[in-house]
């Protein structure tokens, strides 16, 4: 049915080329904030100058992964009932050489970005590698999808700490792993449990009970390394701890009695006491990491 639909022009297609790039999955590219807030440099203009770099570039980077992700799924998109109508090469608001040049484009201001930050745009290749091997190979294996979507996150962080030149305790790095991880096993079980397996073929191989487990799991080692990251490198928040635990339970209620999760960017934007929680949360590290900042 789209062969016969011209495509939009001007306007249309520009806005479609917006959409494709999906601006409002950025929100995940804050982890790469991490190190700034952890690390208290958050006070220096220049540090948050090359932190809010970092962010972009990989803004930048991930969607290009979007825009390769939906040229290799066109045609199979163009038969999904939703992702047929939602996603612009397969509605045919957007031609695949417009998407072709949007994606040169993204790849130019990566090489530009290596001029300016080199150990960034090193870990953004690790990204854009994996992110590659995803699209062709790793969503198609169980459990090593979920996994190569939380190493992502874990990149990111990385990326976070190589802008501004300071380690990464690890207790951070396993926490960002047991949190993605939890989001995105409760991905699947919401693809699984609202769109069964024609969603995806990986799907095919799991069952909500599992996917449950691997959440619980998750989530459970997330609040588990937060604690002990807290405790043994910044004991001055200990405050966030609770706010942590609210978190994930607020999510797991979206997830369960609110049928959201299956986007994790859309349930947060769309419950205003996890956006409250996630505010709090920030606040609450400042508030405590500012005095240690003065001495």
């Amino acid at each position: 049915m789209h062969d016969t639909l011209p495509p939009r022009t001007g306007l249309g297609q520009m806005a479609g080329l917006i959409k494709l790039m999906r601006p409002r999955q950025w929100i995940k590219n804050a982890f790469v904030l991490a190190p700034l807030l952890f690390s208290g440099a958050f006070a220096d203009p220049a540090s948050v100058g090359q932190a809010l770099l970092a962010m972009l570039l990989f803004c930048v980077a991930s969607s290009a992964t979007y825009t390769v992700n939906d040229l290799k799924d066109i045609e199979r998109d163009r038969r999904h009932p939703t992702k047929s109508r939602k996603r612009p090469l397969a509605a045919g608001t957007v031609t695949v050489p417009a998407a072709l040049a949007l994606l040169v484009v993204l790849y130019g201001v990566l090489v530009w970005g290596w001029f300016v930050q080199p150990g960034v745009i090193l870990v953004i290749l690790a990204y854009v590698v994996l992110n590659l091997a995803y699209s062709f190979v790793l969503k198609h294996q169980p459990v090593l999808d979920i996994f190569t979507i939380a190493i992502g996150f874990v990149l990111r962080v990385y990326a976070g700490a190589q802008a501004l030149a300071v380690p990464v305790s690890s207790w951070m790095f396993v926490t960002t792993l047991c949190l993605a991880l939890y989001l995105a096993s409760v991905k699947r079980r919401q693809e699984l449990s609202q769109s069964g397996a024609e969603g995806r073929e990986v799907l095919e191989r799991y069952t909500v009970a599992l996917v449950n487990r691997y959440a619980e799991m998750s989530a459970t080692g997330a609040l588990l390394f937060y604690s002990m990251f807290v405790m043994s490198s910044r004991p001055e928040l200990v405050i966030t701890v609770p706010v942590v635990l609210f978190g994930l339970f607020r999510y797991w209620y979206v997830v369960e009695k609110l049928d959201g999760g299956e986007s994790p960017t859309d349930a947060l934007l769309s419950d205003w006491p996890l956006i409250a929680t996630v505010l709090a949360w920030t606040g609450a590290c400042l508030w405590a990491l500012w005095p240690t900042l003065q001495g």
